[in-house]
């Protein structure tokens, strides 16, 4: 993880930027009539337009975080942690929201908590911070306390909300399946959109509903209670609804500030992202497929222990065991056995590769083993941006041979898209 590879760099901010610009103009000029409208009303009157403008920016950030969290926006945020050679157009397409001011009262936060469980915030927390302490992508997170249950104690947790009109946006924006499946055949010229299409919108809308990630969130802290070095919040299911969700508060260091740690404590937590993702794949057979820096609260105060937290778990998908054995088999073939005759013949019979494509499986070796540089060999993998970069223009090489007979299968979608964060990040 060498220190200048942060994901954070005001390159990669050029697409968030420009989407917060565009956001922030209706949001300005919202206010500028408000103001205007302001100057010679009644203390009544001036409340009512304040609470009028409030709803009117949360119902255009909904939107535009709609459009932003969209099926073609996932398929950026696959780039979305590289600065080098990807093509501007992408760049400029991707938008993180990770460290933007939140965009909606604490008010109209406590509104959305009080529909979802019909009771006032006062009677449902003991404390209720109005203040959000961090903006996820189609929600907030509010600091408060509970009376746990199981022990009758006080406990502090995070309270994320889900901004209002967010779900229709998206569920709008996912039936423009048409569009990504030209973008997706763009870079495989043999690509059948369809099945892949339906994965991302199916994953996308799952996204939505705050139920399942709670659900989710559960099954990994139920999997990895009392590991060493992964760690994953408790979940208080009885204040958790379709558009909220209660979870132990956990606090340490964030992206930023592991990358001013000296580079073994940097590469510690490396390691430890690295164990989680592929630990979670082969043994719990489930991966959280949205990999990005505000996802990760680090604990540093022993060095030579690096913890990791892992948070937001919206984007879950989980393999059956007859899809794992195909991802193990086509390492056995590439990274240990060396066989690229067995290597293509896996490749064919999971649909990856048309069969009898006029490729030689020599060529078709060559070309996967850059995926599988990381282990073909033993040795110590130094992880770069250039790279991580180098992968991704690997994977959408269209005047490549291979792109012209590859495609993806439904269960490797979010594979590629889990590795290719990874990577960057490392």
């Amino acid at each position: 993880m060498p220190k200048n590879s942060s994901p954070l760099s005001s390159r990669r901010r050029l697409g968030r930027n420009a989407e917060i610009a565009k956001l922030g103009v209706k949001v300005g000029t919202n206010y500028a009539t408000t103001a205007a409208r302001k100057l010679f009303a009644s203390a009544e009157r001036k409340e009512a337009l304040d609470h009028s403008r409030e709803m009117k920016n949360a119902s255009e950030i909904a939107e535009r975080l709609g459009n932003m969290k969209g099926a073609l926006m996932k398929l950026g945020q696959m780039a979305s942690y590289l600065d080098h050679g990807l093509p501007e157009p992408l760049r400029l397409a991707l938008a993180e929201l990770q460290n933007n001011a939140p965009p909606m009262s604490g008010a109209l936060a406590r509104r959305v908590v009080e529909e979802e469980f019909g009771k006032p915030v006062d009677e449902l927390f003991v404390e209720w911070d109005d203040e959000p302490i961090a903006s996820a992508s189609i929600g907030q997170v509010h600091r408060a306390i509970i009376i746990d249950p199981n022990t009758n104690e006080q406990r502090a947790v995070a309270v994320k909300v889900q901004y209002p009109g967010v779900a229709d946006a998206i569920a709008a924006d996912l039936k423009n399946a048409d569009l990504l499946g030209a973008v997706l055949a763009f870079g495989f010229k043999a690509f059948e959109p369809d099945e892949m299409v339906a994965e991302i919108k199916e994953r996308l809308a799952e996204e939505l509903d705050y139920t399942r990630e709670a659900k989710n969130q559960q099954e990994f802290a139920d999997f990895y209670m009392g590991h060493p070095f992964v760690h994953v919040p408790h979940v208080h299911s009885h204040l958790c609804s379709a558009r909220v969700i209660t979870s132990d508060l956990v606090s340490g260091s964030s992206w930023s500030e592991l990358m001013d740690q000296p580079q073994d404590v940097r590469d510690r937590a490396a390691e430890a992202i690295f164990r989680y993702v592929f630990r979670s794949l082969y043994r719990f057979r489930a991966f959280n497929g949205d990999p990005h820096p505000g996802n990760y609260i680090f604990h540093l105060e022993d060095p030579e222990n690096v913890r990791v937290t892992f948070l937001d778990y919206g984007l879950v998908k989980h393999f059956t065991e007859d899809e794992m054995t195909v991802f193990k088999n086509m390492i056995s073939a590439a990274a240990i056995n060396h066989d690229d005759a067995a290597f293509r013949q896996i490749i064919e019979d999971a649909g990856l590769l048309k069969p009898d494509a006029p490729v030689t499986t020599d060529q078709i070796g060559d070309y996967f083993s850059h995926f599988y540089a990381p282990v073909r060999e033993s040795h110590v993998m130094h992880w770069t941006p250039e790279y991580s970069s180098s992968i991704v223009r690997h994977t959408f090489d269209r005047s490549s041979p291979i792109a012209n007979y590859a495609s993806v299968p439904r269960a490797f979608v979010f594979i590629q898209r889990i590795n290719l964060g990874l990577y960057a990040l490392l």
